[in-house]
């Protein structure tokens, strides 16, 4: 991300703000709890841009949150090219259709359960995990935004159980959370039960995204990355798929009865 333009935006904005407000960078530093050292690094990109940094900053120099926001747009200029389609559906979505069998879907995550399933990829630095959980964490805007999309998930009962003694303390605090979410009007989470043991879903997890003119587009997750799916043939496939998952899940009331169930069982 530190070679996009957005990312240079925010330095360029972050001098101009920081000398228009008549502060060197050990007097701005010492206002946002940086040295003065860390200030000049993070302006000439020798320093990741850091969102406990921006969101100082913007609080010191009174930008309304221009800094963040601006973090965010390059955040999502760092995602790789296939992915940012779907960014967008997913942002303009009115109706969302998930299925997962193997973990919460990241829409509904915590911030702990995201940070724990990032870091199962052991090539990450500590940076860039940190850094794609903000931007996790930020798509879930979505569902709290006004003019929120239907949300719909389906997962697997074995996600709910997934967790050793000591991640059973991490799933409490994550399907605690989702039954908060599932108190929204328009957030919907429905359990397929253990003895639902074969099913077409389980071929892998895809994700629908319905458009303001009514459309759809779906998206596929795999071990290199994902995939766009926009095209008649494969979205047919995909909500025929998706209609078939959902018979195999739980009603309402009885996923939320498993969840609470689930939680009991560990304490």
């Amino acid at each position: 991300m530190e070679g996009e333009p957005t990312a240079e935006l925010i330095r360029a904005q972050l001098r101009r703000l920081r000398v228009n407000a008549e502060l060197s960078q050990e007097e701005f530093g010492k206002l946002v709890h940086f040295s003065g050292s860390q200030v000049s690094a993070v302006e000439l990109g020798q320093r990741p841009l850091d969102r406990f940094f921006l969101k100082r900053a913007d609080e010191v120099l009174g930008t309304g949150g221009l800094l963040t926001s601006l973090l965010k747009l390059a955040e999502r200029d760092g995602q790789p090219s296939w992915f940012r389609p779907w960014l967008e559906a997913e942002r303009q979505a009115q109706q969302l259709r998930c299925y997962q069998p193997s973990i919460i879907p990241g829409l509904l995550q915590t911030e702990n359960y995201a940070r724990a399933v990032i870091r199962t990829n052991d090539m990450l630095s500590d940076d860039e995990v940190e850094r794609r959980l903000a931007v996790r964490m930020d798509r879930q805007s979505i569902l709290t935004q006004s003019g929120a999309p239907q949300f719909v998930a389906v997962i697997e009962e074995v996600v709910l159980r997934r967790a050793d003694e000591g991640f059973k303390g991490l799933m409490t605090q994550q399907i605690a959370h989702l039954i908060d979410c599932i108190g929204r009007p328009q957030v919907s989470v429905h359990v397929i039960p253990a003895e639902v043991s074969v099913h077409v879903g389980l071929a892998g997890p895809f994700t629908l995204a319905r458009t303001t003119d009514g459309g759809w587009v779906g998206h596929l997750e795999h071990q290199l990355g994902g995939e766009v799916v926009d095209n008649d043939e494969g979205m047919t496939i995909l909500l025929a798929r998706w209609e078939s998952v959902r018979s195999e899940a739980l009603p309402h009331r009885q996923s939320i009865e498993l969840m609470k169930e689930v939680m009991t069982s560990w304490s």
